[in-house]
């Protein structure tokens, strides 16, 4: 990356305070639907009329209704209990590898950029190995080598996310790394390591929450997708995409099994992106209005 990118990447905060996020229709929409998502995920025990493990033979495939609002699969398990506690899943998911994504990618990110020279070399080449493969397909070849579990599917994401962090703090460190707070720390005798936590990382780290923000949505799709494949959370953990993945055999007499954790994914993704795009727009100068 040339200065001249690297500079370009750097974004800058718009004039006001962080109220001018919401100003938005789209960003309050992203927010209330991030809130109830979290809210959910602390009072699923409190809200779920059933408990989500729980098999009641005699209700199993019963449609939508007062006794069961989202209907009961096939073993008589309450659905809307299963996909209110499947939001912890979710929650788990996007905490857990979206923030060893964000640790490892900064770490790499921060020493490349601002050692440059050979460390900078190995380590972008070998976060170009990891971008050469589709982001389901590592996931899946590092699932398959560590085994299926809802823990080893996460760090696998985390892994594939990684070096997009990577890339993208390194070219906020290579835009910043020569700027004059930091020519004025080396002068006064400060270490290379209090250099970079205590005045390149605080100021290149905008950017990447934006991102984190960003990521959360397809985080919680590739959860879900491995947990379909069989890969993730395993059963009867009531994961999204578990139950995507055991109401596609009753999709067409049953579609109530797959319909309603396929609109809880779609809302949580929804709520992540409107709300990241709204951070977005805030800090970067280029789509100032």
């Amino acid at each position: 990356m040339s200065a001249a990118e690297a500079q370009a990447a750097v974004p800058v905060r718009k004039p006001g305070d962080l109220r001018r996020v919401l100003r938005r229709v789209s960003a309050k929409v992203g927010l209330l639907i991030t809130v109830i998502f979290l809210l959910l995920t602390v009072a699923a025990p409190l809200v779920a009329p059933y408990d989500p493990y729980d098999q009641d033979l005699s209700s199993a495939l019963s449609e939508p209704s007062a006794q069961h609002w989202m209907g009961a699969d096939q073993y008589g398990r309450d659905m809307f209990s299963r996909v209110l506690y499947g939001t912890r899943t979710a929650l788990l998911a996007v905490v857990v590898a979206d923030g060893l994504a964000l640790v490892l990618g900064c770490a790499a990110g921060l020493v490349a950029g601002f050692f440059g020279g050979r460390t900078d070399a190995v380590i972008m080449r070998l976060v170009d190995v990891v971008l050469a493969f589709p982001y389901l397909l590592l996931a899946l070849i590092i699932v398959a080598a560590l085994g299926p579990g809802l823990t080893n599917s996460m760090i696998a994401i985390g892994i594939v996310y990684t070096p997009q962090y990577a890339r993208l703090i390194r070219g906020q460190v290579l835009a910043i790394r020569h700027a004059d707070f930091v020519r004025a720390a080396r002068a006064l005798g400060a270490s290379r390591v209090r250099i970079m936590l205590r005045h390149v990382l605080p100021n290149s780290i905008t950017p990447i929450l934006v991102m984190a923000t960003l990521q959360a949505g397809s985080v919680v799709v590739e959860t879900a997708g491995l947990s379909f494949l069989g890969l993730g959370a395993q059963p009867p953990s009531p994961d999204w995409g578990a139950l995507l993945a055991d109401g596609q055999s009753y999709f067409l007499t049953a579609w109530w099994i797959a319909t309603f954790p396929g609109l809880a994914i779609f809302l949580v993704v929804l709520g992540f992106n409107l709300l990241g795009d709204a951070f977005r727009d805030h800090f970067d100068p280029r789509r100032a209005s």
